[in-house]
């Protein structure tokens, strides 16, 4: 499963049992992720947890790195047992946005911010399943 960490909202996507391609899962208010995983995880088995990491150009993090550490931290202390990986997200609004341009036909769903967030976390769990 991965994830696109944002203050106001997070989009997620996950991969088949074989983790060959990711989807998009759904976009949920970051302050009700937690309660979120709570219900998903009662059902659906998880191992990892992939978190894009935000950089700037030079690789420096963003200002958005303290809030996903803060994250971790109180995921960690619920779910011990997940492992948390992180991926670059590197351009990955920009490219989900280039996806959705191309592949979603109606302008107002073509707007939808959630959906971009979705598409970036599938970018970043792909990218990772790349990787690994």
């Amino acid at each position: 499963m991965a994830i696109d960490y944002g203050i106001k909202r997070v989009g997620l996507a996950t991969t088949d049992p074989m983790q060959i391609i990711a989807s998009p899962l759904d976009t949920i208010q970051t302050d009700k992720l937690l309660a979120f995983f709570e219900s998903y995880f009662a059902t659906e088995e998880v191992e990892c947890i992939v978190i894009g990491e935000p950089t700037h150009k030079d690789g420096s993090p963003t200002y958005l790195e303290g809030h996903i550490k803060g994250f971790i931290k109180r995921f960690s202390k619920v779910y011990p047992k997940i492992k948390i990986e992180r991926q670059d997200e590197a351009y990955t609004s920009l490219m989900a946005k280039e996806v959705i341009q191309k592949t979603v036909k109606k302008k107002k769903d073509r707007k939808d911010k959630g959906l971009v967030d979705q598409i970036s976390a599938c970018i970043i769990l792909q990218e990772y399943m790349g990787f690994h």
